[in-house]
């Protein structure tokens, strides 16, 4: 794989108790040659162990390249968590050949599809496929999920989450967003509740999504890994109950690029920059400074109100140029005020 080629993101969504630990398992278990990275989606004590996961690390899937994120709805966590988390898998030593997402059981699949626009990355990844799992047998007998009780104590337990959406709008959106919809427990639910559960799923679909029928989640990952949907550009045809909702939804990210005269007190800088996340908003700022006296130059990384600052190596023969990409969200950049905060 070359630097230029976009590495493949498989999200798998579906409610708690669906089989997606499982699927990834085989997963791993089977990966076709590819070297795979894990990102699960974890709220605390609650929904998957990514300890289970990790037993099951090789060298196609290694210990570190099996992350926990457990700080709620990645999607609404997106420049704290996502983002950077998804940029340090890719600057591994060895960058993975594919990226497996698993979301929590009351995930929206579509929102996070939208954070896949972020600068940073889209040049980078792309959403090879969104696979939803259903538990035959419980759709098939009009429960959605195999333990409805579980997946309320998951929905009490994570604030972020609108306790107010019925379970049945969360799986038409789960399936909605889907490329591929994998009916898991097929051994418990028989043929007839096969066939109950693909009628069911078929009434909510807005275009034709390929179903199939596994049990303890094993299926030729071919079907799984190589889909090239694109999904991140295929927005309009994946409708969701939260389309145009403010509180699950993410605008569009702008960046601005500001040059900087040379800089002579790095702390001054951080606090400027810390400055532009409390009062612009700003999500996003990295790039390269000079530093008068200082022949190394400075990288300069923040999220939010966190910045770091280091000097990564010499200026050399290279023009002394400090320069930093500011990203925010549409609606919230204001070029000339974040130029005066810099300095620029």
């Amino acid at each position: 794989m070359t630097d230029l080629t976009k590495i493949p993101v498989t999200v798998i969504t579906g409610f708690l108790g669906a089989g997606k630990t499982t699927l990834i398992r085989h997963l791993m278990q089977n990966p076709q040659g590819k070297r795979l990275a894990i990102l699960v989606n974890e709220f605390g004590t609650v929904g998957v162990d990514g300890d289970i996961l990790k037993s099951c690390a090789d060298d196609n899937c290694p210990v570190e390249n099996i992350v926990e994120l457990a700080n709620g709805c990645i999607c609404c966590t997106v420049a704290d968590d996502f983002i950077p988390t998804i940029e340090a898998l890719m600057a591994m030593p060895v960058r993975p050949d594919h990226i497996l997402i698993e979301t929590s059981g009351l995930a929206l699949p579509k929102p996070l599809l939208k954070a896949f626009d972020w600068p940073a990355i889209r040049s980078r990844i792309t959403v090879d496929g969104v696979i939803a799992l259903a538990d035959a047998e419980a759709v098939a007998a009009g429960r959605f999920a195999p333990d409805v009780a579980a997946v309320d104590a998951q929905r009490a337990a994570d604030p972020s989450l609108d306790h107010e959406t019925p379970l049945s709008e969360v799986f038409e959106d789960q399936i909605l967003c889907a490329d591929l919809i994998l009916l898991s427990k097929a051994d418990l639910a028989g043929e007839a509740g096969l066939a109950t559960a693909r009628e069911v799923i078929t009434a909510e679909m807005t275009r034709p999504i390929p179903m199939l029928s596994m049990t303890e989640g094993v299926i030729d990952p071919r079907v799984i890994l190589g889909l090239k949907a694109a999904a991140e550009d295929d927005l309009a045809a994946r409708p969701s109950h939260h389309d145009g909702h403010d509180d699950h939804e993410h605008d569009d990210f702008d960046t601005i690029v500001i040059d900087l005269p040379e800089v002579t007190d790095p702390e001054a800088l951080a606090a400027a920059i810390q400055r532009l996340a409390d009062e612009q908003k700003i999500l996003r700022v990295k790039g390269h400074v000079a530093v008068a006296g200082k022949p190394m130059r400075m990288l300069v990384q923040a999220v939010g109100a966190r910045v770091r600052m280091q000097y990564d190596r010499p200026w050399g023969t290279a023009p002394r140029r400090s320069q930093l990409v500011v990203i925010a969200e549409h609606d919230d950049i204001d070029e000339a005020a974040i130029r005066k905060v810099l300095g620029a």
